[in-house]
C-alpha cells in the first residue's frame, strides 16, 4: 500500500507511469479521440476468415496443439510451442488447449 501510495501522489516516480519526458513538443494535449467500430459485415466476413482458417489447417493442428499442451504439462518454454502453433492455429483453439492443460483464471469476487 505505501508503494501504491508513493506511485500516487508522484513521490515515487517512474518513467511512463506518472512521470513523463516531453518531446519535441512536451505536455501536448491531445484532442477527443473518435473511436473506430466495425460493421457486422466486417465481423461475419473476420469470422468466416477465421473458420477458413481452421478448415485449411485442420490435419497440422492437432498435433501443434498436442504439443503446446505437452510443453505446458511439462512447465517448459510454452512462448517457443505458441509461436509454431500459431503457423496452423486460431487463437482460441491455443488459448482452449491451454485452459484444457492449466485452468482457466478467474478472479475472486
Amino acid at each position: 500500500m505505501v508503494y501504491e501510495r508513493k506511485k500516487h501522489d508522484g513521490s515515487l516516480p517512474l518513467i511512463g507511469v506518472n512521470t513523463f519526458l516531453g518531446g519535441k513538443e512536451s505536455h501536448v494535449e491531445g484532442g477527443a479521440v473518435e473511436l473506430m467500430r466495425s460493421t457486422d459485415e466486417e465481423k461475419d466476413q473476420q469470422v468466416a476468415n477465421v473458420e477458413i482458417f481452421r478448415d485449411t489447417h485442420q490435419a497440422e493442428a492437432l498435433p501443434e496443439l498436442t504439443r503446446l499442451q505437452q510443453v505446458a504439462r511439462e512447465r517448459k518454454n510454452t512462448f517457443e510451442s505458441l509461436m509454431d502453433a500459431a503457423k496452423d492455429c486460431s487463437l482460441g483453439s491455443m488459448s482452449h488447449a491451454l485452459y484444457a492443460v492449466g485452468g482457466e483464471y478467474r478472479r475472486n469476487m
